[in-house]
């Protein structure tokens, strides 16, 4: 297959397939859907059907924003299915935002089609090059706050996701990185990260959000940091649009029955580690008086 036909085969309508990963809210009670980060996988049996290979592609081919636009118009068209609460991110690399003079008509018109709210959007940056016009950045930011959209700074603590791109953007939500959170429970210096990117984000005003929270005991390290928004294979793989409405964990602003499972198995564990550390303080109590 030919360099173009493959980029045509990308940007063809229909080509690109979208899934859904929920970003949750843990609290004291039932989680609860913050927004759906929609992800996005290549054209099926074709070498670019891996996003990060696809997006390599694109910016090897000088096209990361053409095949940025691609795949936000076919998450806005798939998402037109979703109930209205539900708040929806959407990855776009910062030399887009930067670069492409007509993205912000783009999105809006985009928006408008789909009969989607831009104050429904959370426009995930994600860039591993500087965005090179910093002026141009900044006024494609501000005019996505214009029309009601947030903005998430990805990857944080990684590569350009530093404390530059964290002043330019001034981000409604810190995702920070997997790498951070892997065997975090285990590991203090990991949770120090986890504790100063949270600290920071308190000042701008802003939520973190854990991405590849997989176990349990990260899910409690996490929460012990004082980040109270996680994202991971702990609560299921992403989904498709029809998995996703036939379970209903978007039916309701909490989540339904997906939000449902996901307390009902946290609640347990919290039970039982609560149980066990009653447990341990009686022994201990009765091993100090013997």
């Amino acid at each position: 297959m030919s360099t173009g036909t493959l980029l045509d085969r990308i940007l063809e309508h229909g080509s690109l397939s979208v899934r859904f990963e929920p970003v949750l809210e843990i609290g004291d009670g039932a989680p609860r859907l913050d927004y759906l980060e929609a992800l996005i996988r290549g054209p099926r049996h074709t070498s670019v059907e891996s996003p990060d290979i696809l997006f390599e592609y694109a910016r090897n081919k000088g096209q990361s924003s053409a095949v940025d636009k691609a795949c936000i118009g076919a998450i806005l068209r798939a998402a037109r299915s979703l109930p209205r609460h539900v708040r929806l991110g959407l990855n776009v690399h910062a030399s887009t935002l930067a670069l492409d003079p007509e993205f912000l008509t783009f999105l809006s018109d985009s928006s408008a089609a789909a009969d989607i709210d831009p104050a429904r959007l959370v426009v995930e940056v994600v860039e591993h090059a500087p965005p090179w016009d910093v002026g141009g950045f900044r006024n494609v930011l501000e005019g996505l706050r214009a029309i009601g959209a947030q903005i998430a700074l990805d990857d944080v603590g990684l590569g350009h996701s530093n404390y530059l791109m964290i002043l330019e953007c001034r981000p409604n939500y810190f995702k920070i990185d997997r790498y951070f959170v892997d065997g975090c429970h285990a590991d203090f210096h990991r949770q120090a990260v986890l504790k100063s990117v949270a600290m920071l984000a308190q000042a701008f005003g802003a939520k973190v959000v854990a991405e590849g929270v997989e176990k349990q005991v990260e899910l409690d390290a996490v929460k012990g940091t004082g980040i109270d928004l996680i994202q991971g294979r702990l609560f299921g793989r992403a989904l498709g649009l029809e998995d996703v409405l036939s379970s209903s964990f978007v039916a309701t602003p909490a989540g339904g029955r997906f939000a449902g499972a996901c307390a009902r198995s946290i609640q347990l564990s919290w039970a039982s580690s609560s149980a066990a550390s009653s447990a341990l303080s009686a022994r201990t109590g009765r091993e100090r008086n013997a």
